[in-house]
């Protein structure tokens, strides 16, 4: 079983972007069952107005209402890949805000499940953006989301969520194998924290986590820190891009989750929950 990320650096506008993952899919290796995560604002990345206009309601008629969605039905369908559409504006009705979500397709194109981010990064960050407040355009999920697939129980997450450990213990208890962690880190705060907390998620988990990052300078300035990676359940780092569009591959080996959860049993040992 093969897990990719694909790392892009996304433009305003779906329609360059989608370019640049219709690419990359097309490079894939043949060899299947494949899970394929995208990263954060893979569709938009731009500012609040671009979100609010491209943003669709989850589970529209695709033959034209959501042309993003229907895009990514194609793909899984075409590839015949499990494709994680890592995080992408969607509609609230009846409300001036927005969520951002992860959705994920099956093999024959069907919407398996969605996630709504968490956490929003509402914080200061010393680059050449400064100010980030998610919570001015878009509204917070409630609720931890499994979705079942070939490689287990896959665990969805948005970008800040990897900072609150809680949420992943959730998702393994739950029974995830896999988590999913889609997003668009900041160039400094990257840097110092990306991959020591991806790689904790993954050893206090007992999971492969699979990261798609946005990885260089975008049309608005903002500068994202790349570093895809596929980590195994150990914390060892199977695939890693540093920086530009690229996508990162690496085979799951399902019996080392359970040999470890076997030999160092964290999750059944666990003392305060």
């Amino acid at each position: 079983m093969w897990l990719a990320a694909i790392q892009l650096v996304s433009g305003r506008h779906w329609h360059d972007n989608r370019e640049q993952i219709a690419a990359e899919l097309a490079a894939l290796p043949k060899e299947r069952p494949m899970l394929v995560l995208l990263p954060e604002n893979f569709a938009l990345f731009g500012e609040r107005q671009g979100y609010l206009d491209g943003a669709e309601a989850i589970g529209t008629d695709l033959s034209g209402a959501a042309p993003i969605q229907q895009q990514l039905a194609e793909w899984a369908r075409d590839f015949g890949i499990w494709l994680v559409a890592g995080a992408m504006p969607t509609a609230i009705a009846g409300s001036d805000h927005i969520h951002t979500s992860s959705l994920v397709f099956d093999p024959s194109g069907e919407l398996k499940g969605h996630y709504h981010k968490i956490h929003l990064f509402d914080v200061d960050v010393a680059d050449n953006h400064g100010r980030y407040r998610e919570s001015e355009t878009f509204s917070a999920g409630e609720a931890p989301v499994l979705v079942d697939s070939p490689f287990g129980p896959l665990g969805l997450s948005i970008c800040y969520d990897l900072r609150f450990p809680e949420l992943y213990r959730q998702l393994a208890r739950a029974g995830a194998r896999v988590l999913l962690v889609p997003a668009a880190f900041t160039a400094v705060t990257g840097e110092a924290h990306w991959e020591p907390l991806l790689r904790a998620r993954a050893i206090e988990n007992q999971c492969y986590v699979v990261a798609a990052n946005q990885g260089g300078t975008h049309e608005t300035g903002r500068q994202t820190w790349g570093h895809s990676m596929v980590i195994d359940p150990w914390g060892r780092v199977l695939a890693c891009q540093p920086s530009g569009r690229a996508t990162v591959l690496a085979q799951m080996d399902a019996e080392l989750i359970d040999e470890l959860q076997r030999t160092m049993p964290v999750l059944r040992h666990a003392r305060l929950l």
